[in-house]
């Protein structure tokens, strides 16, 4: 019998082997050094040591995947959270794996370069261009900077480049293989993982669904593919790239919040029923309470207005002036204020105007929607009370106050209406922590709100509480949560105060869903404000094109080695000229093109759109963000937008080599680009002491190596 041997051809890309071989060493070697906190690591870490003690924790606008990454590499080396990130420069201790805590965004780093040159062929380049897109990438000193510490820049370029890679290697792939659609789908997990990580990766995620549509749009109209494959080809696309980023994205909450489960810092910030989900914290001061709200029961009532510090209801024993500052008059009754710290007088008793008791019945008669109470401070035992008197702070707003019998034909109007805004079709009972709560003023049909103004010296500086009308108050200001919560009983009832506890108490480890938490997550990060302040080594977007400015990042206690993020000059000049370049060759052919000339095939000027689309695209939705936001900005937000354009560099020089220029020109042009390459390579020998932080230069070196009067480069003399 004859048998045929078993034949396996592999072919292997040696240049892309060499180039990725040189990217590890580039990013990896002595990755430990310094064995000290270098700038954001100061920021990152201690994200990564909340991680490590699973203690719940809000990102100041920002997604939680990146943060993840880096506690995965932390949580890999053995790291148990147990470190102080108080300051840039503090030595790690023996215990910390400093290679584990840096090991992921290098090794995002170090892929990029493999990646580019794969981009570059996937765009119909030559394997020349791809070569000259990794040396661009492979020797670029700020990369390497921002890929070799703890930092998210890397990754983010990592899943950015991984994205357009498996998009174009879908389209190139013959529609006959249904394969591709797997390189559709990493399409769109790195697109979810992207947004993931930083959310100015949306804009590239957005230019990626410009090019789908486009792609798609020409596809429906192709009456050579039938109906059903036009159906679900369009099916497919919109899955992979809508359906799946979405469900990733919300995936990364899951895992966010179900590891961060334990009550911490920024728990404050959150709703009480949010709090209340955490292990520690408000969970274990409110285990057990009572689960409704009834006549005479103690509360606390949390202004859902008061960002991003809680306030709560609050009075005490001193009255509003007879008259303000201006000169208006005021009631002269109780102070009644939104209190930032918990206090014994931010009690209230939930009292039934009919009747005179403080304390809850046997059984408890809950307090529905629509009842009408009134709310006796615990510690004055004075009324919450609204008259047509004038705010101090807010004179368009009614005055709040614990009403005080003056015998001055003034009143009493202490009643107030129970509007229950997210009551459940099932139960209009009020509840502990779950219920969002307007009370209406009955005279008057004002709703108790925090109108956000501080009182003065008189009002000790706490927050001024009004009743408004319906029509100017904002919704978001109007309720109250009842936060702690006690049954108010007799001596006789206490006896039996664990009755009424036991069939009320609130679960509160299962009372807010997954996706109550994450929409309250979501919009607390993107509502939230941050106090941004000015930072020495801060920036200017435009200030970035021409590398006007440079970050320390590290410096030693007593030598003069240091690390920037200084990026390679020549490399940095040609992609701008590139940019440029790019430019007015496109408004030329766009210009002879509509004349009716046509300077190259059609499928050149195919390849040549393309290349804009990725490249030129990339850099503007990856720059013109930051030109339009209000934040404290850096060189390294740069960097995305910088590789589109190294990307950009070598496929245009190919373009105009191939379909521009004679053979006399071609051999001119390739001498120049060898002298570049050359320079690139110079420039990166000559910064890499700052890049690596070794070897040690003396005060005349470091000294020749500021390029620019506007770079910061620090020395000590000797």
């Amino acid at each position: 019998m004859l048998q045929l041997p078993l034949v396996v051809t592999t072919q292997v890309d040696l240049v892309l082997v060499l180039v990725t071989l040189l990217a590890f060493w580039t990013r990896l070697r002595h990755l430990s050094y310094p064995n000290a906190v270098v700038f954001d690591e100061v920021y990152y870490g201690q994200f990564v040591s909340l991680y490590m003690k699973r203690v719940f924790f809000i990102e100041d606008s920002g997604p939680p995947l990146g943060h993840m990454i880096l506690a995965l590499g932390a949580y890999l080396g053995g790291f148990d959270g147990n470190f102080l990130w108080n300051r840039i420069g503090a030595e790690y201790p023996d215990g910390v794996s400093v290679w584990s805590l840096r090991l992921l965004p290098a090794l995002c780093g170090a892929l990029c370069v493999p990646l580019v040159y794969l981009l570059t062929l996937e765009m119909k380049f030559s394997h020349l261009s791809a070569l000259g897109v990794a040396l661009l990438l492979l020797l670029e000193n700020a990369l390497i900077v921002q890929s070799r510490f703890m930092l998210l820049e890397s990754v983010l370029i990592f899943l950015l480049l991984l994205a357009f890679l498996s998009y174009l290697r879908f389209y190139n792939t013959p529609c006959s293989s249904w394969s591709r659609y797997g390189w559709l789908l990493l399409c769109g997990v790195s697109c979810a993982a992207a947004v993931g990580v930083k959310y100015t990766a949306l804009f590239s995620y957005l230019l990626l669904l410009g090019v789908a549509s486009r792609h798609t749009w020409s596809l429906i109209g192709d009456t050579a593919v039938s109906h059903l494959s036009v159906c679900l080809q369009c099916v497919c696309r919109a899955v992979c790239l809508l359906v799946v980023p979405f469900l990733l994205y919300v995936f990364w909450f899951y895992i966010h919040l179900s590891l961060l489960n334990r009550s911490g810092p920024h728990d404050q910030q959150m709703s009480p029923a949010f709090q209340a989900s955490l292990q520690g914290g408000l969970s274990r001061i409110t285990q057990g309470q009572p689960l409704e709200v009834a006549y005479g029961s103690q509360v606390t009532l949390r202004s859902s207005a008061s960002q991003p510090l809680p306030c709560w209801l609050h009075s005490h024993k001193a009255n509003f002036p007879i008259r303000y500052e201006n000169g208006r008059g005021s009631s002269h009754q109780q102070q009644v204020t939104c209190y930032p710290f918990k206090d014994v007088n931010n009690w209230w008793i939930v009292k039934n105007p009919s009747r005179q008791e403080l304390v809850v019945d046997s059984p408890p008669r809950p307090v529905r929607h629509g009842d009408i109470v009134q709310l006796v401070h615990g510690m004055t035992s004075r009324l919450l009370n609204s008259h047509d008197v004038a705010a101090p702070m807010s004179p368009h707003a009614q005055e709040v106050s614990g009403y005080i019998d003056f015998n001055v034909s003034m009143p009493a109007q202490n009643l107030w209406r129970v509007d229950i805004s997210n009551r459940g079709a099932e139960s209009d009972v009020w509840k502990t922590i779950l219920s969002e709560v307007r009370l209406v003023h009955v005279n008057t049909s004002a709703i108790l709100k925090l109108s956000g103004a501080s009182l003065p010296d008189w009002g000790f500086r706490q927050l001024e509480v009004v009743a408004e009308k319906l029509f100017r108050v904002p919704s978001s200001s109007l309720s109250w949560t009842v936060e702690e919560h006690r049954y108010g009983t007799s001596q006789e009832q206490k006896e039996r105060e664990a009755e009424l506890h036991s069939p009320t108490c609130i679960d509160v480890d299962r009372k807010m869903s997954f996706w109550a938490r994450f929409v309250e997550l979501q919009w607390k990060m993107l509502t939230m404000n941050q106090e941004e302040s000015e930072h020495k080594y801060s920036s200017a977007p435009l200030e970035w094109i021409t590398m006007e400015t440079n970050i320390v990042y590290w410096l030693h206690t007593s030598t003069n080695a240091q690390i920037h993020l200084i990026g390679n000059p020549v490399s940095w000049g040609v992609a701008n000229l590139s940019l440029l370049a790019y430019q007015l060759l496109a408004a030329v052919y766009l210009l002879r093109r509509r004349r009716g000339f046509r300077d190259f095939p059609n499928g050149v000027w195919v390849r040549f759109v393309s290349l804009g689309c990725v490249c030129v695209g990339g850099w503007l939705a990856n720059f013109l963000p930051f030109l339009l936001m209000d934040k404290t900005l850096f060189l390294y937000h740069y960097l995305p937008a910088l590789t589109h354009l190294y990307l950009l560099s070598p496929a245009l020089l190919e373009h105009v080599h191939t379909h521009l220029l004679s053979g006399t020109q071609r051999w001119a042009l390739g001498v120049c680009i060898a002298a570049v390459l050359l320079s690139v390579f110079l420039s990166y020998l000559t910064f890499c002491p700052l890049t690596y932080g070794s070897p040690e230069l003396s005060t005349n070196q470091l000294q020749l190596l500021k390029w620019r009067d506007t770079w910061d480069i620090l020395y000590r003399r000797r």
